[in-house]
């Protein structure tokens, strides 16, 4: 009774709120300023990730024309196939505020594994595949046996893990040290020269802006069912148009030399699988509230170990499966294979790509912007003819700066929840 001030009915003002929200969100303009309102809040999304690409291929574009050519983007979404397949498992564990590694040394190991069964053991290629990503499987339910029940810090467990796996791989190749895999097999044209139709392409890119839409609308609806202030419809069409119409653009651009790699596709779909089960199953939400605070989520009745060990497994198995690409791109697994870059890269391209070192934000698009970044780099300096030294310098400073941006956007979000 006494909350009824001066006879006001309690209903009306939260009905005109409402409907300056709706008004507010409606339309074009409406989705510029709901973008704007999420910035200055702190919630970036992947905005620095794509001016930052913009302003790298600008650089190098004007360094050399070469770098947009058909030809060269080809062969830089190849490469990124690869790693960026890694860079997904990465991303499972940083979810919930672990690392792993060894996800290099696991790479190799997989990739040592398939050459070893397939060409040496004459296994056919499908159940030597299936192999390596059960051994990655099982590195993983390790790791989280170490983490759930000994309380092993994961960095510790899987610093160990780096050296005994590159210790396995090195094993089974023996004193050759490489393996030469059966030159056009199915396998190694995946990895090299196998490429979608073009009117598959388009037909891809078509379903993505249709995917986008649909999506979209039912999200819109469910919000209007339960009360709350919906997406506008104009804002969700003007969305899927874009998307639709740039990647066509990109499907045919591509289609002007050799076409759009299968298995860049085949990563894409592990991306847009796992963005799907991040961000729309109890699954997802569990590994999201965990990275968040794990007692919170401990107390909410969230299995907590469960969770931790699909994080592991999915990360070292995902690492084996980028493992096994590497090898079909080489044509080979040799003592090299998941040494070197691939480490640095695979965590580089997660945290670059927006997934956050803190646990509990991200997304599996994060590998593939990361990725497309840290590629963009390093087949830039390659057509300048540049030292690789460089590639280092200006890949740790890019990765900084994404730490920056994440730790500042958390303490604008931080002070916005207080405001």
């Amino acid at each position: 009774m006494s909350s009824n001030v001066e006879g006001t009915p309690p209903s009306e003002p939260l009905l005109d709120r409402s409907d300056v929200r709706v008004r507010h969100d409606t339309g074009i303009g409406g989705a510029i300023r709901s973008l704007a309102d999420r910035v200055r809040s702190g919630d970036l999304g992947s905005l620095p990730v794509v001016v930052g690409l913009a302003i790298i291929w600008t650089v190098f574009q004007s360094l050399n024309p070469i770098f947009l050519s058909s030809n060269n983007l080809v062969n830089l979404l190849f490469d990124c196939s690869t790693v960026g397949v890694i860079s997904l498992g990465i991303v499972c564990i940083l979810m919930v505020g672990e690392i792993d590694l060894s996800v290099g040394s696991i790479s190799g190991f997989a990739s040592a594994l398939v050459g070893v069964l397939w060409v040496n053991s004459g296994w056919p290629v499908i159940p030597a595949i299936l192999a390596a990503l059960i051994a990655g499987g099982v590195i993983g339910f390790f790791y989280s046996v170490l983490f759930n029940r000994l309380g092993m810090p994961s960095f510790v467990s899987t610093l160990a893990g780096l050296l005994a796996v590159l210790g396995l791989q090195l094993y089974i190749l023996g004193s050759s040290g490489s393996i030469n895999l059966p030159y056009g097999s199915p396998l190694v044209s995946l990895g090299q020269t196998l490429v979608m139709p073009p009117v598959v392409a388009y037909a891809l890119a078509a379903l993505a802006g249709i995917v986008t839409l649909v999506t979209g609308l039912r999200t819109a609806a469910r919000r209007r069912e339960a009360g709350l202030s919906p997406q506008s419809i104009t804002g969700l069409v003007f969305r899927a148009v874009v998307l639709l119409v740039a990647l066509e653009l990109i499907a045919f651009y591509l289609n002007q030399d050799r076409g759009v790699p299968w298995m860049f596709g085949l990563f894409v779909a592990l991306v847009v699988v796992m963005n799907y089960a991040f961000k729309r199953t109890k699954w997802g939400r569990s590994m999201t509230a965990i990275g968040g605070n794990r007692e919170a989520a401990r107390r909410a009745g969230i299995n907590v170990p469960l969770i931790y060990t699909s994080a592991f497994m999915l990360c070292s198995t995902l690492a084996a499966f980028g493992g096994v690409l590497s090898a079909a791109r080489l044509a080979s697994a040799s003592q090299q294979a998941g040494t070197g870059d691939v480490n640095l890269d695979a965590i580089a391209a997660a945290v670059i790509g927006g997934t956050s070192l803190f646990g509990g934000r991200g997304s599996a698009y994060s590998a593939l912007l990361g990725i497309i970044v840290i590629q963009s780099i390093a087949s830039g300096l390659t057509l300048l003819d540049l030292s690789s030294s460089l590639r280092y310098m200006i890949t740790g400073g890019v990765l900084a700066t994404a730490v920056i941006v994440d730790s500042l956007a958390r303490r604008s979000r931080a002070s916005h929840g207080r405001a």
